[in-house]
């Protein structure tokens, strides 16, 4: 499961950002005190939430010290100073994003599930493959000649690729794509995985590459075995 530290001092944020974190399907861990946070960031969260007004320790020198660790923990600020000066500050200090208080849920929660897709690494494939994703350029190669596919496609067969061999569920698949929680209908997803399909030379009777689990969601192979 994937692991959120929530480093907040104030409970009437810290409470319902944990239940909202909680709701999203990750594990969080609340701590009130700088010094308690970054000795919980040293065991490995995939994401800190960090704010900047901690007592004993502020945010800015927890991130500070993260980083003079060399641990690279994707790490959101939240601020209740919302002056460039600050910003520039937490960005400097070697955190990744920032929102300032009273930040919108949804945005929070979007800006961690972006963090938290950039630092999960994506999967190696061990032995010869039909279709290579390259996420550092966004290219995507069937039997190495690069296929055209919209953004969307892109970000689709992307985190399908990140969890090869897994079956991935439609809940997760409109929530990392689309950013949304998913409540009934997927025509969206069905009509992106119906083109992606066709631009790999998929058959969805007899599928090689994505083949759907029914009632659940979607499997992905790269060799197409």
């Amino acid at each position: 499961m994937t692991r959120v530290l929530l480093a907040e001092d104030d409970p009437a944020i810290s409470e319902p950002l944990a239940r909202a974190l909680r709701r999203e399907g990750y594990e969080v861990d609340v701590r009130a005190d700088g010094r308690e946070a970054l000795e919980a960031a040293r065991d490995n969260p995939d994401l800190v939430v960090l704010d900047l007004g901690l007592p004993t320790m502020d945010g800015l020198e927890v991130c500070r010290r993260l980083r003079g660790e060399g641990i690279t923990v994707p790490v959101l600020v939240l601020t209740a100073r919302a002056d460039e000066v600050d910003t520039v500050v937490g960005l400097d200090a070697g955190a990744d994003d920032y929102v300032t208080k009273p930040f919108r849920l949804a945005e929070l929660l979007a800006r961690a599930r972006a963090l938290l897709r950039r630092g999960i690494p994506e999967t190696p494939t061990s032995g010869p493959v039909d279709i290579r994703v390259d996420p550092d350029s966004r290219r995507v190669f069937l039997h190495d000649e690069e296929i055209q596919l919209t953004a969307k496609e892109y970000e689709l067969l992307r985190v399908l690729a990140r969890n090869q061999g897994k079956v991935i569920s439609r809940e997760q698949l409109m929530r990392e794509v689309w950013e949304t929680a998913w409540y009934g209908s997927t025509k969206t997803l069905d009509m992106h995985i119906s083109v992606l399909r066709r631009k790999l030379g998929d058959d969805a009777m007899q599928p090689r590459y994505i083949t759907t689990i029914r009632g659940v969601g979607f499997r992905f192979d790269p060799a197409g075995e």
